[in-house]
């Protein structure tokens, strides 16, 4: 049966957050894992006005080959990378261990990861697998996605969770719409640009702990 585990690494405990800095951004959101021949190639979302230092320090970094920006949007930009992933030991002892990444976000305190592991044996040895490369783990919480004891919000903060209710009380997702996210924006005391990133981190979470788990074997 499988399992979600949610832990923080320091930045300079792997190759991923040794390059992509964030001294000049608030945060640094992994949007997904690309497949590119026998590579697997990061998106990711950098959240603040990004210079040109940014993208030169990146390049700079022996494994990297190339960043590419790929679409700007509001506050956040997102870069396509392509590197050389073997020398980063966190992903390899994810892959090693049939892990899977739901997401994954860069702050000034560490890299917050969300894992699904197949069963807790995998999960285990992965962490024992970090342990051997010296990557320090701060273990968050460990749970069954499909155990009602898991608890009630399927992966949402709270935060989350509480924007994603009061869009449906409001009527935002309903034919005609029954509110604006201006008005959700308001409720919520946040920038109508927070309140759409929010709804859409709740959703991706939503689904992933939900539509996206794997059935109980039999």
């Amino acid at each position: 049966m499988s399992v979600i585990t949610e832990i923080r690494i320091p930045p300079d405990d792997f190759e991923l957050g040794r390059i992509l800095s964030i001294e000049e951004a608030s945060a640094i959101e992994l949007e997904t894992l690309v497949p590119s021949g026998d590579a697997t190639v990061p998106l990711f979302w950098v959240y603040e006005p990004v210079g040109d230092e940014f993208l030169d320090t990146v390049q700079r970094y022996p494994t990297v080959n190339s960043v590419t920006e790929m679409d700007v949007f509001g506050d956040r930009t997102l870069f396509r990378l392509d590197w050389d992933a073997s020398q980063d030991h966190l992903f390899q002892c994810i892959l090693d261990h049939e892990g899977q990444i739901l997401s994954a976000t860069g702050t000034p305190e560490g890299w917050d990861f969300e894992i699904r592991f197949p069963h807790r044996e995998a999960m285990s040895q992965y962490q024992t697998c970090c342990k051997d490369t010296h990557i320090f783990l701060e273990l968050i919480r460990v749970y069954n996605p499909s155990d009602p004891s898991a608890g009630p919000w399927y992966g949402l903060s709270e935060p989350q969770r509480e924007a994603l209710m009061l869009a449906v009380r409001m009527g935002y997702y309903d034919i005609p719409r029954g509110c604006t996210t201006e008005e959700l924006a308001d409720e919520l005391d946040i920038s109508d640009q927070a309140v759409t990133e929010r709804l859409r981190r709740a959703i991706g979470a939503f689904v992933r702990h939900t539509l996206l788990t794997p059935e109980p074997e039999a």
